[in-house]
């Protein structure tokens, strides 16, 4: 997962090829777009993750219409979903709300008897970038386990290796945020998980469980310690004086009344 801005920028997996499109003039060349179209399905398989070459694919279809691939689209949402709290699924949403209205007639008509998921399923998507965002953790997990989105599951989410886990990853961030510790129940709930996957879990962040009354311990880090902070500022008389004399020139001058 995406820590810092400069991984952000460049992340460590990515190639060579894949350094040499995103930075230079290649990205608009709609010749590549099944390099990145490919290497967007690298990252579904091996639990990597670059927004910025994703984005290029985004401004590839914007810019060419007849490019537009609703699959690789859900895809590229899906990966920026569990990127929360960084802005990847907004920045991702704002260059479809651009695309051209022609893109999806386009697709329409190249393949008609296979219709365009991507209006049924981008508020689908919106819905639990929400509640990731929002930190609603129970909730997220009640919507996606529900039958609203079967098809998202059923159809993508069950390729992206190791999708459930990166939201877990969310959720343990923001617990390390904010607690220093937290009942099990509770954590399961944010977690999805329970009884001994719940321990294990726990186990393998390297926190832990009181077993007499089922709270977990969630190591300091400097999010989570409340620490008071005292300024002290040190003015020398000589510059109190330069401050005086100076409000005293520019102060307007008092008019009695006559």
């Amino acid at each position: 997962m995406v820590t810092t801005a400069a991984n952000w920028v460049a992340p460590p997996t990515r190639p060579p090829l894949i350094e040499t499109l995103v930075s230079g003039v290649d990205r608009y060349n709609p010749s590549n777009v099944g390099i990145l179209e490919d290497y967007l399905y690298h990252q579904i398989r091996s639990q990597e993750y670059d927004c910025l070459a994703n984005l290029a694919i985004l401004k590839l279809y914007q810019f060419n219409p007849d490019l537009y691939n609703p699959d690789v689209v859900i895809n590229i949402l899906i990966k920026a979903l569990t990127s929360a709290p960084f802005p990847d699924f907004s920045l991702c949403i704002s260059l479809l709300d651009e695309r051209p209205a022609s893109a999806t007639s386009t697709a329409a008509a190249a393949n008609p008897d296979e219709p365009d998921p991507l209006p049924q399923l981008l508020p689908v998507l919106t819905q639990l970038h929400g509640l990731l965002q929002q930190c609603r953790f129970p909730r997220f997990w009640a919507l996606y386990r529900s039958d609203a989105v079967e098809a998202l599951r059923d159809n993508y989410t069950v390729e992206c290796v190791g999708f459930e886990d990166a939201v877990r990853d969310v959720a343990v961030r923001a617990v390390k945020a904010a607690f220093t510790s937290i009942s099990s129940e509770r954590l399961g709930s944010y977690l999805d998980l329970s009884g001994p996957e719940l321990t294990a879990y726990v186990e393998k962040l390297g926190w832990t469980i009181d077993a007499a009354t089922g709270v977990v311990s969630v190591p300091p880090n400097p999010d989570n310690q409340i620490e008071s902070t005292v300024v002290q500022e040190s003015i020398q008389l000589p510059q109190l004086t330069k401050v005086i004399a100076h409000a005293a020139q520019t102060s307007l001058p008092v008019v009695s009344a006559v």
